[in-house]
């Protein structure tokens, strides 16, 4: 399972970019929103920090809107993706775009037959959202996990990417359910790689060196 980072902070890609571990990024509206910052030099900047796909999303609801906006977000960079929702314009513009050869993510899925609407319509990416499912007293991991035998029992192209995941067991969990991506948020890759075992046992193997040699 690839890892994606879910952020359009460029200091938060690139600390997590440079552990090695981040094959693409995925931002919304509102994570853009919120750096505050011209979202295309932004994008420009994002796509520099990795060489997996970057999806970007359009914001307008029609199909022929979402294709407009598409355009220049692809004359940023060859590896922008462009993410599209999942309403029948959504379907759409991916059915288009897919037509083309341009990567697309289809995002807010919150069904299996949503999700097999996506594949149909060619998505290079769909993305049910974990978190918001588990929110509103559902399932979200059975839900990915229903996707992915669907998809798997079909031979569908479409790879599965887990989103709105909020803790590291979401990450497990995602992987073990067959999804092909899962992007998280900064504070959730930090979450993950620390442990206080590997704490205690790295300050142990430092001490029992620094005793050695102030012996020596």
């Amino acid at each position: 399972m690839k890892l994606f980072i879910d952020s359009a902070n460029v200091d938060e890609i690139r600390e997590i970019a440079g552990w090695g571990v981040l094959s693409g990024v995925t931002t919304n509206p509102s994570l853009a929103a919120k750096e505050g910052r011209d979202f295309p030099t932004m994008l420009a900047e994002i796509c520099g920090l990795v060489d997996g796909d970057v999806s970007a999303e359009v914001v307008a609801t029609d199909r022929d809107g979402m294709l407009a906006e598409a355009e220049p977000l692809l004359a940023v960079a060859d590896n922008v993706t462009i993410k599209l929702p999942l309403t029948s314009d959504g379907l759409a513009a991916c059915r288009v775009l897919a037509d083309r050869g341009v990567r697309t993510n289809v995002t807010l899925c919150f069904s299996t037959t949503q999700a097999i609407l996506a594949a149909s319509a060619g998505a290079t990416y769909v993305s049910p959202f974990v978190g918001r499912v588990d929110d509103v007293a559902n399932d979200g991991i059975a839900l990915l996990e229903e996707i992915c035998d669907v998809y798997a029992q079909a031979g569908y192209g479409t790879q599965v990417l887990a989103a709105s995941l909020r803790h590291p067991q979401h990450v497990v969990q995602a992987a073990a359910a067959g999804a092909d991506v899962a992007t998280l948020p900064a504070k959730v890759f930090h979450q993950m790689v620390r442990h206080p075992l590997t704490d205690r046992g790295l300050e142990q193997f430092l001490a029992d060196w620094a005793a050695r040699t102030a012996s020596a």
